[in-house]
């Protein structure tokens, strides 16, 4: 077992040190460049309480910090979630966005802005992330049960990805209705999901993604053995003494959770849950405990590198990172199709 866990401690360490190397030039380069010495100052004031800031200083303390955390735990959120759903299903073209979550979320988002006010409900700050969360429930739910075989009780990988795809279509011209009948600032918001960006990133925001991404990734390594032992099947797992069931059901409300409330903050975004579970499983094989913590920082550097390119690519000017994922993303999925001959 020592000797299994060698190549990804080994890709552990050079994810880490990349992670750290890709944050500093997130944290460094932007519209404004912040030199490595208004870094140092800025946390040097703050830490003593100085209202003395320049404005270098102001912007990497309220804009360009909490923007490359928050970019850190969306790209982990997302890269994890592939990797619980592809090892759920037992396949490698599988990510949350291709079984509704992300557009179950968005619609849940864009209901809150159109019609939140005509709701009693209210949890304060978390009322956003609670409706994306149950929009996200719900789509996952119907894709989960209205692909099951009535023989066998069961999803096969077609099934799942063609009913993904019609409830995907569905919920996004739910979105696409209720911003034909939103307001202009409530259009903009809307807009704001389906394009998928962080430039709207702050500390609260950061509090809650990052609360909530730590503690899923905890459970979800809880469950990694568990989800080794279905990749053999599920009867086999069952004589295991595994509830298959059980299992199913956390893994897909531990995704659902972390998705949905990163896709409330930041909007869609797409293929990072499914690039990162395949390039290291090609790098170090199918351990899901492996998976799941290099793949938290696999897709926190992806995605930390996407919102550079996003920021830098037509400075002072910002493209939605989602364009930028699914440019790198589109291309690697058809490959995976063409390779698994899911093309007829």
């Amino acid at each position: 077992m020592n000797k299994q866990n060698k190549p990804y401690k080994g890709t552990f360490l050079i994810l880490t040190i990349l992670l750290t190397v890709v944050l500093l030039l997130s944290m460094k380069y932007g519209a404004v460049n912040i030199s490595i010495g208004e870094v140092f100052s800025s946390m040097h004031n703050y830490f003593q309480s100085s209202d003395d800031l320049s404005l270098n200083e102001r912007i990497f303390l309220q804009i360009r910090l909490p923007r490359a955390i928050l970019c850190v735990f969306v790209g982990a959120t997302l890269a994890v979630g592939g990797v619980l759903m592809q090892a759920l299903f037992r396949n490698p073209i599988v990510e949350p966005g291709l079984v509704g979550t992300s557009s179950g979320a968005a619609f849940g988002a864009a209901l809150y802005f159109v019609l939140g006010s005509l709701f009693k409900f209210n949890a304060g700050e978390w009322t956003l992330p609670l409706a994306a969360c149950a929009g996200g429930i719900l789509s996952t739910s119907l894709v989960f049960l209205l692909s099951r075989s009535k023989q066998t009780g069961r999803s096969s990988i077609i099934a799942l990805l063609l009913t993904g795809i019609a409830i995907n279509a569905l919920f996004m011209s739910g979105v696409g209705f209720l911003s034909y009948i939103a307001r202009d600032p409530q259009a903009r918001s809307i807009t704001f999901w389906n394009l998928g960006t962080l430039s709207g990133a702050n500390w609260h925001s950061v509090i809650i993604i990052g609360t909530v991404t730590i503690l899923c990734i905890i459970i979800a390594l809880r469950y990694a053995k568990q989800l080794n032992a279905l990749m053999i099947g599920e009867e086999e797992a069952q004589y295991l003494g595994i509830n298959i069931k059980q299992l199913k059901l956390i893994i897909l409300l531990i995704n659902v959770t972390m998705v949905a409330i990163a896709t409330a903050f930041v909007g869609v975004i797409g293929f990072i849950g499914l690039i990162v579970p395949h390039v290291l499983r090609m790098m170090n094989g199918s351990d899901n405990r492996g998976l799941i913590i290099n793949g938290a920082l696999l897709g926190a550097i992806l995605l930390s590198v996407s919102d550079l390119t996003a920021r830098l690519l037509l400075s002072p000017a910002e493209l939605p990172i989602g364009i930028v994922t699914s440019v790198i993303g589109v291309p690697v999925f058809i490959i995976l199709l063409r390779r698994k001959n899911y093309f007829f």
